[in-house]
């Protein structure tokens, strides 16, 4: 079976090494990476991405930078230098307008990260937070396509009506990239906002991030293909 390159495995691995042997098991199955804080603060992780790109697979840096404007800009520029098709930041005005200028005209893509899947409303009420996810994400993508990133991460449940902003606001082509995504039946994990790869493609999804259900499975490509099987139902 052919890799679909709108599935983006998460190497959420806590060494460099296991993340080796991991993309080594799925072999062509996969098209697409995700490396987080964990193995990008590992000595080898930055170099691990660099090295995947240079293999043919398609690498999202998910730095979630957050910081003063300065600073966002200078590790952008530094990202993108070094070669990575997506990075994340967090979705405030100040670091996305950085984060664009610092990536430039160089082809990384900026994600703006909404909302944290692992958040539940009363998660957002306790550090001060009144609006429920889905109104704060609707702000934050409206602010996030004046400030002209590329896209946005978002839980599948609000892919729909994300993109429904993305058209009203001209920008169809908006990447919505949805981690919390889980096969039928698999546990949620720290997830509080899931839906199925099916699901989070039909409301609007252009990317889904898996990492427990695929890593953690005894047969890591067969887990990967039928997640691949279950999002050939659902065209782009």
């Amino acid at each position: 079976m052919t890799a679909d390159a709108r599935l983006i495995v998460g190497l959420d691995l806590p060494t460099v090494a296991a993340a080796k042997a991991m993309v080594a098991s799925l072999g062509d199955t996969v098209s697409a990476y995700k490396i987080g804080l964990t193995l990008l603060a590992r000595p080898g992780g930055v170099e691990l991405a660099h090295a995947l790109r240079a293999a043919g697979k398609s690498v999202f840096q998910d730095w979630k930078l957050h910081d003063i404007g300065a600073q966002v800009e200078g590790a952008a520029r530094s990202v993108a230098e070094g070669g990575c098709d997506l990075l994340t930041v967090h979705a405030e005005p100040q670091v996305m307008h950085a984060a664009v200028a610092g990536r430039g005209d160089r082809p990384t893509r900026v994600l703006a990260v909404t909302v944290m899947t692992s958040r539940s409303d009363p998660d957002r009420v306790a550090i001060g937070y009144s609006a429920p996810a889905a109104l704060l994400v609707e702000q934050r993508v409206r602010q996030a396509v004046a400030c002209g990133v590329d896209g946005v991460v978002s839980s599948p449940l609000e892919a729909a009506r994300v993109r429904e902003i993305a058209v009203e606001l001209g920008r169809p082509g908006l990447l919505i990239v949805t981690p919390g995504v889980r096969p039928a039946g698999a546990e949620p994990g720290d997830q509080q906002r899931v839906a199925t790869p099916a699901a989070a493609l039909a409301a609007g999804a252009t990317h889904l991030v898996v990492a427990r259900p695929i890593l953690g499975a005894p047969d890591p490509a067969a887990a990967a293909r039928a997640i691949v099987a279950e999002m050939a139902e659902v065209q782009s």
